[in-house]
């Protein structure tokens, strides 16, 4: 069983708003177990609607259509859907009945127009929509199911979560498919795929490993397909246990939660406290672990220490070190962090800097260059990386390295 979702709208081809919708109901489908093969987006003409449901219909058992009900002259779903099924349009009295009296509570008028916005074709089963005034349209032919739904989005999904998937669910035998969500960091995508190069050829038929990198990090997405839910439970955990042993500094957590969050969890855990001093991220690493609700348990504050003036006068970092060794060095960033983590009174502290660019670069440090120190309650370790040349993927990858790093001390020192 396999779905294809068709996207009808110009403002989708043109970039002026993004296919948001695809890629819920991709996931959303996903999770259900339903494969989607194929997602097409098209504008809103009859003959791209026209050739496209019926090259989905040639592949697809179930397909997925969003976008062109609304009210106005260049929505033509419901006229192309017409002539596709060889249908036409009637009043549905529900709909009918359910506008009318959404117009009267608001006080709106009732005219023609908002009439029309309750047909549907003859040869369709409506679908209320409940958050909005077109109705959605479930089409059976052929073997295929073909459903219309809205294009806003919080129409769509409300119709799509409470109607349509638990509909083709009922209709629909399907494999089970499971997807197991490992997050990594420390290396790029190519050095992970290499170190787990074996472990990825020893996967059997029904499962299949993506990579999704992103700044800073990979996440490993493992999928697998049967029909025994509890034995791919199995199957899919031992290999993740395997996965474990290989990789296992890079590995941070699964699912979705992110960096900062599994380091708080850690800091709340053991009872430990940690401040940052930032000069190069400009406090991006403080904004991250306080997004996370209750940080404040073992967050105590920061110190953006952008200037000089601030890294000595404020973290006491010496003068002498800057002249000899410069901001950007294993001299000052330890420094920094001994000197925020006594002045906050820290278990733990980070600090960094580094030339963020796009200018300020030298030969000895070119931009992307930056130095981490992370503080203990019995010692200082600091490390120098190079991450590319772009400001803001620069800013980023310091602020989930540091974290990493941050992560692995506190493991490490039990």
């Amino acid at each position: 069983m396999n779905t294809e979702i068709i996207s009808i709208g110009d403002e989708l081809l043109i970039g002026q708003v993004v296919n948001t919708n695809a890629a819920w109901m991709a996931e959303q489908l996903n999770l259900a177990g339903i494969e989607v093969i194929r997602i097409t987006c098209i504008s809103d003409t009859r003959e791209d609607i026209l050739s496209s449901l019926k090259e989905a219909a040639s592949r697809a058992d179930v397909i997925l259509i969003t976008g062109g009900l609304g009210p106005t002259r260049d929505d033509i779903t419901k006229a192309t859907l017409c002539e596709y099924f060889d249908s036409r349009l009637v009043p549905d009295p529900e709909t009918l009945t359910y506008l009318k009296k959404m117009y009267e509570m608001r006080g709106w008028r009732f005219g023609r127009q908002h009439q029309e916005q309750a047909e549907i074709p003859d040869k369709c089963s409506p679908i209320l929509n409940q958050h909005g005034s077109a109705p959605g349209m479930w089409f059976e032919e052929g073997g295929k199911i073909f459903v219309s739904m809205p294009g806003v989005p919080y129409e769509m999904k409300a119709m799509m979560s409470e109607n349509v998937l638990p509909a083709i669910l009922e209709k629909l035998d399907r494999h089970i498919i499971l997807h197991r969500k490992v997050q990594t960091q420390g290396m790029g995508e190519s050095m992970v795929a290499r170190r787990i190069s074996k472990w990825e050829d020893s996967l059997p038929e029904n499962m299949k490993l993506a990579y999704l990198p992103q700044p800073g990090m990979v996440r490993l997405r493992l999928s697998g397909r049967g029909d025994d839910r509890q034995k791919l439970e199995q199957q899919m955990d031992e290999k993740i246990e395997q996965l474990k042993k290989i990789i296992p500094e890079l590995i941070f957590g699964y699912g979705e939660s992110p960096l900062e969050e599994v380091v708080g969890r850690i800091l709340s855990e053991k009872g430990r406290t940690l401040s940052t001093a930032e000069s190069c991220t400009g406090g991006y690493i403080a904004h991250l672990i306080t997004s996370i609700p209750g940080s404040s348990e073992y967050f105590t504050g920061s110190i953006v220490a952008y200037s000089n003036r601030i890294k000595t006068d404020v973290l006491g970092v010496r003068d002498k070190t800057l002249i000899d060794h410069g901001a950007v060095s294993e001299a000052c960033v330890t420094e920094m962090a001994l000197g925020i983590k006594e002045k906050f009174n820290t278990d733990y502290s980070i600090a960094v800097s580094g030339v963020a660019g796009p200018a300020g670069g030298t030969i000895e440090k070119p931009v992307g260059t930056v130095w981490i120190a992370i503080a203990g309650p019995d010692s200082v370790v600091a490390e120098k990386f190079l991450f590319g040349n772009n400001r803001q993927r620069i800013i980023r990858i310091t602020a989930l390295t540091a974290l990493n790093k941050l992560r692995l001390m506190i493991l490490q020192q039990g």
